[in-house]
């Protein structure tokens, strides 16, 4: 049974030059969010207490929850083991996620998934893109190719409709349109299947797909 491990807020706040890091620049994120206990509100455009530091690239409808598997903690855990003095800390909102999920991962979820959590429902629109932020975030400058090579980027769902949801709850799969199109089979289009215009073509014609997400593969076809 999939369920909702945790759920995590927060608001963006700036930060200083992180050691070692090439720009030398203070910078804004929203990455570091807390785990909440009790009911938590989804609206259309997120959860309530919950922001973003970059419009341009985050948030909107089609991306007001981010999603990250509690089951691929170990994995990091052990891989990064080397590099934390706590590897431990890599669990909830360890990709800077609003959801941490159990018994669901990039091979189990497929774009259009369509999901009720407490008396909400979520549709699943794209993988999450880890950007420079997550490196930053561990001081690890290569976790974000990492990420992107191992295919455990995380994902996002659009708010189908408002409620309720709350730390514990069951994930209820109420649809699923597009059975062979996984969370995973989507980020090897986009990482490794570049110059496959039939392959760019198909995923972008999918229609719960993000909107942003058509767009960077329609540019390649």
């Amino acid at each position: 049974m999939a369920t909702l491990h945790s759920i995590q807020i927060g608001h963006p706040r700036d930060y200083e030059p992180v050691a070692g890091d090439k720009s030398n620049k203070p910078w804004t994120t929203a990455f570091y969010k807390q785990p909440v206990s009790g009911p938590v509100r989804v609206g259309k455009l997120g959860l309530e207490g919950d922001a973003v530091a970059d419009t341009r690239v985050h948030g909107g409808a089609d991306k007001a929850v981010c999603v990250y598997s509690a089951d691929r903690w170990p994995y990091w855990r052990e891989r990064l083991a080397p590099l934390l003095e706590n590897s431990e800390a890599f669990g909830p909102a360890a990709f800077g996620e609003n959801f941490s999920v159990a018994g669901l991962d990039e091979e189990s979820v497929c774009i259009g998934d369509r999901w009720r959590i407490g008396d909400a429902e979520l549709e699943v629109s794209q993988p999450r893109q880890p950007c420079w932020k997550l490196a930053r975030r561990w001081r690890i400058t290569k976790l974000t190719l990492w990420a992107q090579e191992t295919g455990y980027t995380g994902w996002y769902v659009r708010v189908t409709k408002e409620g309720t949801v709350t730390a514990g709850d069951e994930i209820e799969l109420i649809e699923r349109p597009l059975p062979r199109w996984t969370i995973d089979r989507a980020n090897s289009v986009m990482y490794e299947l570049r110059d496959d215009r039939d392959a760019n073509a198909a995923l972008a014609a999918l229609g719960p797909l993000s909107e942003s997400w058509k767009r960077q593969l329609l540019k390649r076809v």
